[in-house]
């Protein structure tokens, strides 16, 4: 559903891109063979001024007080994120995902840990995509999976993580898995853990997830946005329904520079273990290559 809808969104902007150079050349008195080289620019250039707009006013408004030169480079790091995740690999995500094993066969090498990925909000498994390479190459079997519909209340994801999980578990043999969720995605599987529990995870990563809330979900009005809400009901329920020991299965992962998940520092929890990371956005935390190592390391 998010790939089509992607797909239909860039292929409008790029139509009006079109039409925009067409008009900008009429009035500059070009046609024809003349008039291609303004068309073609303008083309490309207002779908990438809209990514830009948007990741100016996240960051902007997320903004740090104490932001330092760090900032900057999470800015240009975030747009770049945002055009390859956006641009290159969420439109061309394929309609179902499968287990996917290290390239040697487990009698020569036994495998690592099974490893399921649960991206956030208004994403599909395809944010994985440098992150699974990494794991598979380091032997980790991994599956990536696309939740839908994307607007539903979060708990309404938690069967899907169940039967996930256990597509995992009869295709590996493993007793238990890791879970490793990016924003919405960490939310998704701390819900999965109240309705059907830890025996089966042996370990949970979140990647910049807005544990305490976010100040940004104010901006949309979908109903598992209302649930990211700073300091939600839900959030509050959640964490008053959790175990000491289902926490200290958590390691979380944040970036003082998020631009989408904010306040940045907040997004801790009880009992967890914490790493932060800076001068990354939002997005950068499933493509950064130091994320990635100390994702390996905690796998391990």
């Amino acid at each position: 559903m998010l790939a089509r809808l992607l797909r239909c969104i860039y292929l409008i902007q790029l139509f009006c891109g079109a039409l925009l150079g067409a008009y900008a050349a009429t009035q500059l008195g070009q046609s024809g063979v003349n008039a291609l080289p303004l068309v073609l620019l303008c083309t490309l250039l207002l779908p990438l001024l809209l990514q830009f707009g948007v990741i100016c006013v996240s960051m902007v408004q997320s903004r740090p007080k104490l932001a330092g030169a760090l900032w900057w480079r999470a800015f240009g790091g975030e747009f770049l994120a945002a055009l390859r995740i956006f641009w290159l690999q969420l439109p061309w995500a394929a309609t179902k995902t499968e287990v996917r094993f290290p390239d040697l066969p487990r009698q020569t090498q036994p495998w690592r840990m099974p490893v399921l990925l649960v991206h956030g909000y208004i994403c599909n498994y395809r944010v994985w995509d440098k992150t699974v390479k990494a794991l598979h190459q380091a032997g980790h079997p991994v599956l990536a999976i696309t939740l839908e519909p994307l607007f539903t209340l979060i708990d309404d994801y938690a069967p899907q993580i169940e039967q996930a999980v256990r597509q995992l578990q009869q295709a590996t043999g493993a007793g238990q898995v890791a879970l490793v969720g990016h924003s919405m995605g960490g939310l998704i599987i701390r819900a999965w853990l109240r309705q059907y529990g830890s025996a089966n995870a042996a370990r949970i990563i979140t990647l910049g997830t807005p544990h305490q809330g976010t100040k940004m979900a104010s901006w949309s009005p979908t109903t598992n946005a209302a649930q990211m809400a700073w300091h939600s009901p839900w959030l509050q329920n959640l964490q008053a329904e959790e175990t000491p020991a289902s926490r200290q299965l958590m390691h979380i992962a944040l970036t003082q520079h998020d631009n989408i998940v904010y306040p940045q520092r907040e997004q801790v929890l009880t009992d967890a273990k914490v790493t932060e990371f800076s001068g990354l956005g939002h997005l950068e935390l499933c493509l950064d290559g130091r994320v990635i190592r100390w994702l390996l390391e905690k796998l391990h």
